[in-house]
């Protein structure tokens, strides 16, 4: 059992989310906080009137002071509270994803604030970006593979990717370290047909995007005997959804060299390099130059990484998008195919399909919108989490104007 070391009185006025579906408390919110807390430990979270709102891990190095684990204050915190809720996480992907390679653990949504897991085949990579639960990541990555053993998975390795930028704002250094005995972090997994080796130690984020897992299926019905270009390729996703579907070419754009040798040695792996062009580029300078040469394709994808990451960046972040869709937009023939998305929380689902319709209105096209999609559902948009929900994903079918 881990003790509640403080209580955490909010101002008049304050603690608004909690009321609603929030599950954060920011440092000017807090009125006093009684006890002997570490930042780390756990505390209860009261508001101005004493009533008991949940217990929370606290960190005043951080803005986000107080991050709630559960609502319930008579809640017993020990091995068996993670183990249920290690299982409720588990038994959420069996039933709505295919498990082979998943995220079985994604931060708030799952209840265990600022904690990501990601399974690879017989791989786990962990990701902790908040000191509270920094402490208990190896007890969670403990029972998480006593679950997975009681059906059959037994994981091999245990790898720990937290090298992000934000740990830093929580007073941690970035690590990236075995949390196992070592073994070979170049992982191979199949997902939709496509073969893919993944980077677990130097690939980006954990690796690999498992969140555009059912995006990239959805490409595949569109790309029978068609030119494809494929921007942002990273390890070659999209493009190899493209060429495992029957494309008969297929052009893939990064400005890493790392991620398109990566992206060359998946074509080979999946015997389809005879059909894929690789570039090293910048996909903001080569899209123009597309244009000019008179370029077209069949279906154009865009993948692009996060253009905002504040609120304050929104409008920068916008002309971004409407700038690359643009050009993105321009290279499809008439009745081709358009696919493009923002994996940004900040730019609001809204703002970013009307920036979608400017940026066609812009060179003259029609949009006939033919799916709109959101992450795998093993990134689960949770109601008590607005940060959860990121991924916007449109397809959309470009024609001229009438």
């Amino acid at each position: 059992m881990y003790e509640v070391k403080a209580v955490v009185n909010l101002k008049k006025g304050e603690g608004r989310t909690l009321y609603g579906p929030g599950l954060w408390v920011y440092d000017n919110e807090i009125e006093i906080i009684t006890g002997n807390a570490e930042d780390g430990d756990l505390v209860t979270v009261r508001d101005c009137n004493g009533y008991a709102m949940g217990i929370g891990f606290i960190n005043r190095k951080s803005k986000i002071t107080i991050r709630l684990l559960t609502r319930k204050t008579d809640e017993v915190i020990d091995k068996a509270f993670f183990e249920k809720r290690v299982v409720a996480a588990w038994e959420y992907r069996k039933k709505v994803v295919d498990t082979s390679s998943c995220r079985i653990i994604f931060g708030e949504a799952d209840y265990f604030p600022g904690l990501v897991v990601d399974k690879f085949s017989d791989v786990l990579v962990v990701q902790s970006l908040a000191l509270g639960i920094d402490r208990y990541k190896l007890l969670i990555v403990d029972i998480l593979k006593e679950v997975l053993a009681k059906d059959g998975i037994n994981i091999r390795g245990v790898y720990e990717r937290s090298d992000a930028k934000v740990r830093e704002q929580e007073g941690l250094e970035r690590e990236k370290v075995f949390l196992s005995d070592p073994f070979d972090t170049k992982v191979l997994i199949e997902e939709n047909g496509v073969k893919y080796y993944v980077d677990v130690m130097d690939g980006q984020k954990t690796g690999f995007f498992l969140d555009q897992k059912y995006n990239r299926l959805a490409i595949q019905k569109l790309c029978k005997d068609a030119k494809v270009l494929d921007c942002f390729t990273h390890t070659g996703s999209f493009a190899l959804n493209a060429a495992i579907a029957g494309a008969k070419e297929v052009t893939a754009v990064d400005a890493s060299d790392l991620a398109i040798e990566q992206a060359k040695e998946n074509a080979v792996l999946n015997g389809v390099d005879k059909k894929m062009n690789f570039l090293v580029e910048d996909v903001f300078e080569l899209l123009p130059a597309l244009v000019e040469k008179g370029e077209l394709y069949d279906v154009v994808i865009l993948d692009p990484p996060a253009f905002t990451k504040s609120r304050s960046s929104i409008k920068a972040a916008s002309k971004g998008y409407r700038e690359i869709n643009m050009k993105g937009i321009k290279l499809v023939k008439n009745g081709g195919y358009f696919a493009t998305c923002s994996c940004s929380h900040f730019m609001d689902p809204v703002l970013f399909g009307d920036i979608i319709k400017q940026a066609a209105k812009s060179v003259h096209r029609t949009l006939r919108q033919v799916e709109f999609r959101q992450q795998s559902p093993d990134h689960p948009i949770s109601m008590t989490s607005d940060e959860s929900y990121y991924l916007k994903f449109y397809i959309f079918q470009v024609c001229e104007e009438k």
